[in-house]
């Protein structure tokens, strides 16, 4: 009875439209007054619990750090050095838009920052090449799907915590798999220059391709200040953040002194909003978990899982495909707030690595939200590029199939994961 009304309620809130996080915290505090056994105060409770962390003290850090980093004039510097790289490459122009989200997103952290700078720094240039508006969105949507492996990564730091993981392990463990995605779109975007005739840039010459990379090492040292603490182990993932924030504070207001004093007011009040609806969606999210494994359902779930003898790959297969639909209706943390908590025991039960599986549920909440109609990160590429998601979605197909056979062989070849992790933090 309580788990049926657990789902009625959370998916009705959902279906009229109240956000993820208030139908969270909706469903439970019905849950809770109607529960029998169960105390009102949890409520509070049990949301205190699930963001009082020093670990989760790194969401708001890295969320300053590419707020600051983005405003002081880092993103056209990646750009430059990408562009440099693989723009003479027939359809370099693309190739540079995954390049460049590759170094972007070592720095945002977020995916929807992602594609929304990379929309208004790319399209424009694009453009002018001669490449379709819905091409280009959709080339756009691709690389930030495949960016969110790139660490830091805000949900990854939230998933290290539910399923106590170490942060730094996590982090290094997406770095393979970004290029394996990476590597698989570039491929796709050489066969579709060469059969559609896409133009490319000019060879950059050496003295170019220097001066492109001088300008860009000061960015670059973000990922490197962050990483080497962490590797090194002179700093916690959370204390990198911090220092993380200190770095682009100087960078911005000292170096290249794109960010003025009297911007900082509105970065920290931006970022705090974001901060906030992020964490407030750990915290309602955490007592819906609770309810759930009050209810045994994580219980269930593994019993259930198991009795029908799933193979590993079969249920890492179904997993992938349970949150790449969760990150396209519910967005990316929700979904991996309310079914990471439930899979977590059928992982364990089936002995997958849970680097691996954690690492599978990034890239697929990842293409979750770039998925048409209703992908969040999909709807803003449409929105900064003009254009309709039915001009973008026959681009946009061919796109997602191509990540499906990157995620098909990530999810078959434990290594690509694993690999990192085992090497660097022995």
């Amino acid at each position: 009875m309580i788990l049926l009304v657990l789902t009625v309620v959370f998916a009705g809130s959902v279906v009229v439209g109240i956000p993820v996080a208030f139908a969270l915290g909706v469903t439970s505090f019905v849950v809770l007054v109607i529960h029998p056994a169960l105390r009102l105060s949890l409520i509070v409770e049990r949301a205190l619990s699930g963001v009082d962390s020093f670990t989760l003290l790194a969401v708001p850090l890295f969320i300053v750090a590419g707020a600051l980093m983005d405003t002081g004039g880092i993103s056209h510097r990646l750009v430059r050095l990408a562009r440099a790289l693989v723009g003479h490459v027939r359809g370099g122009l693309g190739m540079g838009v995954v390049v460049s989200e590759m170094f972007f997103s070592g720095i945002s952290g977020s995916t929807l920052a992602d594609v929304s700078a990379m929309s208004a720094m790319m399209l424009p240039a694009m453009r002018r090449s001669g490449y379709p508006a819905p091409y280009s969105v959709a080339i756009i949507a691709a690389a930030s799907a495949m960016g969110i492996l790139i660490p830091p990564c805000i949900l990854m730091v939230v998933l290290a915590g539910i399923a106590n993981v170490s942060v730094a392990a996590l982090f290094i463990a997406g770095v393979v798999p970004a290029m394996v995605l990476a590597l698989v779109i570039m491929a796709m975007l050489f066969y579709q220059a060469r059969r559609y005739q896409l133009p490319s840039e000019g060879r950059a010459s050496l003295r170019e391709l220097g001066n492109a990379l001088i300008d860009a090492l000061i960015p670059l040292g973000m990922p490197v200040i962050i990483f080497g603490g962490i590797l090194s182990g002179a700093t916690t993932p959370t204390e990198a953040a911090g220092v993380a924030v200190l770095y682009a504070f100087a960078v911005g207001v000292f170096v290249y002194r794109e960010v003025r004093i009297a911007d900082l007011p509105r970065i920290l009040a931006d970022s705090a909003v974001i901060s906030g609806s992020v964490l407030l969606l750990v915290a309602l999210a955490t007592i819906f978990s609770y309810l759930l494994a009050v209810e045994h359902v994580p219980e269930s779930a593994a019993k259930v899982m198991v009795s029908v003898s799933f193979a590993p790959w079969v249920f890492l297969i179904l997993a992938n495909l349970i949150f790449v639909l969760g990150g396209a209706v519910l967005e990316g943390l929700p979904a991996a707030l309310i079914f990471v908590p439930i899979l977590l025991p059928v992982v364990d039960k089936l002995g997958i690595n849970v680097l691996h599986f954690l690492t599978l549920v990034v890239a697929s909440v990842g293409i979750g939200l770039f998925l048409p109609p209703i992908g969040a990160g999909l709807v803003t590429g449409c929105t900064i590029g003009k254009v309709s998601m039915q001009e973008v979605f026959k681009p946009m197909v061919t796109f997602l199939v191509v990540l499906s056979v990157g995620m098909v062989v990530l999810t078959l070849v434990p290594w690509f994961t694993t690999v990192l992790p085992e090497v660097l933090l022995r």
